[in-house]
């Protein structure tokens, strides 16, 4: 597929910008980048042999690390903001890069997009988080930017040793 390379700039930027509202904890500007239709999906990995590989994750129906809506996502984001999210206090420094970035299809006002992605996350003195893997994403086309209409997020660790999964990705 052949995209011209003014649509590829925008999408990297878009996803730049995303990462340093994340970065900055600005949640509420964050969560208005998705649709109001959005899906935010985060299935769970199992180490499969190679012949099981298609059973390597969770599928939409079953257990996930997060399978959520606008809505959820809005109570989440009310909550990490939340005075009392203890998880959250103090609030810890992270850094969201994202990498690899292309375009899988293109479905009239919506592209489908895949990207390599690490997100750190470090808190008081010894709490050190890392996340690895791949993100596809919907994004519809809104103006001249883009809404995040689906959002599938596949770690590449199978275990997590994080405390908490407050994080947004």
């Amino acid at each position: 597929m052949l995209l011209n390379a003014e649509t590829q700039y925008q999408i990297e930027q878009f996803f730049y910008a995303e990462a340093a509202l994340l970065d900055a904890h600005r949640h509420e500007e964050w969560l208005d980048l998705f649709t109001d239709d959005c899906r935010y999906w985060m299935p769970v990995r199992q180490a499969t042999l190679a012949k099981q590989s298609e059973n390597e994750f969770s599928k939409p129906d079953e257990i996930a690390f997060f399978n959520e809506d606008k809505t959820s996502l809005g109570y989440r984001v009310k909550k990490i903001e939340s005075p009392y999210a203890w998880g959250e206090s103090p609030r810890p420094r992270t850094r969201h890069m994202c990498s690899n970035i292309r375009v899988l299809s293109v479905d009239g006002d919506e592209m489908t997009t895949e990207c390599a992605f690490v997100f750190y996350r470090t808190q008081v003195e010894a709490d050190v988080d890392w996340f690895v893997g791949r993100r596809e994403d919907v994004l519809r086309r809104v103006g001249d930017s883009f809404k995040i209409v689906k959002r599938s997020l596949f770690l590449d660790q199978t275990i997590i040793y994080a405390k908490n999964m407050n994080q947004f990705f």
